[in-house]
């Protein structure tokens, strides 16, 4: 949607500066954009090259030894009850994470689920412990779960949470987050020195229409951010304003 206005605050400048003929372009590529997203074009091609090349579900043989990463997506207050819930956008995350414990549980496996996730959104609570409560009423133990809740952003997730797999010492660690995410999050980790196993929890499929539809919208623009997190990582490493990159750690081969 910024494209979108962008374009048509420059056509109508344009236009205020008697260049009426750009100002046109402007806008007839601000109706071409608002169309191409709006009708899946753009949002299936941005989510398609962020997420395609994650699974679903992890490799078969367990070590020993594993630790399941969950990140967070935020939470939601139900006032009927006066609780904090995890949000929409973070059930799949957790009941992969749920079945992937289970998994290496059933392999005869230790394996550890660390929660990360600050209360980013002032809600009142870390998201980590919210999420970790409902992990409680998925019967995973107490004694399982590490909760890391003071990280604020990716970037964040990535260096609270290697201090507390190099203590915990997995042999394989493995990262749970939504399918569009997961580029960007593998991308903070090795920074740390982490290279987890990427195990997406969802998968976005953009609704393919003739008219536009506020759900390709919701795509297009949590690809966006995506792409731009990504860039600015790059931008940053380039001027040296990110913290130097760690040697390899925690879950290696």
């Amino acid at each position: 949607m910024l494209v979108f206005v962008l374009l048509g605050l420059l056509g109508f400048a344009l236009g205020r500066l008697k260049r009426r003929g750009l100002g046109r372009v402007c806008y007839a590529l601000a109706l071409l954009f608002f169309w191409g997203v709006g009708c899946g074009a753009v949002p299936s091609w941005m989510s398609r090259d962020l997420q395609g090349d994650y699974a679903s579900a992890a490799p078969a043989n367990w070590p020993a030894r594993s630790a399941i990463v969950l990140l967070g997506a935020g939470t939601f207050r139900d006032e009927a009850h006066g609780r904090l819930e995890p949000s929409y956008f973070a059930n799949g995350r957790i009941l992969t994470a749920v079945m992937l414990y289970r998994e290496c549980r059933a392999a005869g496996g230790d394996c550890k689920v660390l929660v990360s996730g600050g209360d980013a959104q002032d809600h009142g609570a870390p998201e980590a412990e919210v999420y970790r409560d409902a992990l409680l009423r998925a019967d995973i133990p107490a004694t399982d779960l590490i909760v890391e809740s003071r990280s604020l952003s990716t970037w964040q997730n990535a260096q609270f949470s290697k201090p507390l797999l190099e203590a915990d010492a997995a042999q394989r660690v493995l990262l749970v987050t939504s399918g569009t995410h997961l580029r960007r999050s593998l991308l903070y980790f090795a920074h740390f020195g982490l290279h987890p196993v990427p195990v997406r929890g969802d998968y976005v499929t953009p609704m393919w229409s003739f008219y536009p539809v506020a759900w390709n919208f919701t795509v297009a623009d949590a690809a966006l951010h995506e792409y731009v997190g990504i860039a600015r990582y790059h931008v940053y490493n380039a001027i040296g304003w990110n913290a130097p990159k760690a040697s390899a750690a925690a879950g290696q081969p």
